[in-house]
């Protein structure tokens, strides 16, 4: 008898468990909570929080590679070394970008440039077998 209440213990923890598996939010590049890298291309030029690019793994000699821009907490900005690999950008030249520049420059502008259609090229008219 005692096996009954149990098993519909564990029976009810599985169902739970697996409901909040569910469960999930989605922050994409432009929204207020992204981090990550950016594209700068058409939008003002950034506010950065350091003044050089910081790299963590050095280039082999005679690669130059261009500095990317990310958004990331000033947090793990300050710490790059422990968290340029979740970015996978250790052997880049990054520059950290500032948050009120994101939140007031970037986000506003990614929008309006998100939300204006794209121009479809019109259709060729199609030949009729005829011609």
């Amino acid at each position: 008898m005692k096996r009954f209440p149990t098993a519909l213990v564990f029976l009810a923890f599985a169902c739970t468990s697996a409901l909040a598996t569910n469960v999930g939010v989605s922050v994409t590049v432009g929204d207020p909570g992204y981090h990550g890298r950016i594209d700068i291309i058409n939008f003002p030029s950034p506010q950065l929080l350091f003044p050089e690019p910081i790299i963590i793994e050095a280039v082999p000699a005679g690669v130059v590679r261009q500095p990317v821009y990310v958004h990331v907490p000033a947090a793990e900005a300050k710490q790059w070394r422990k968290y340029c690999k979740k970015y996978k950008a250790c052997g880049q030249p990054v520059h950290f970008v500032q948050e009120t520049w994101y939140q007031e420059v970037y986000v506003p502008e990614y929008g309006k440039v998100k939300a204006k259609p794209h121009k479809e090229k019109p259709d060729k008219p199609k030949k009729s077998k005829s011609e």
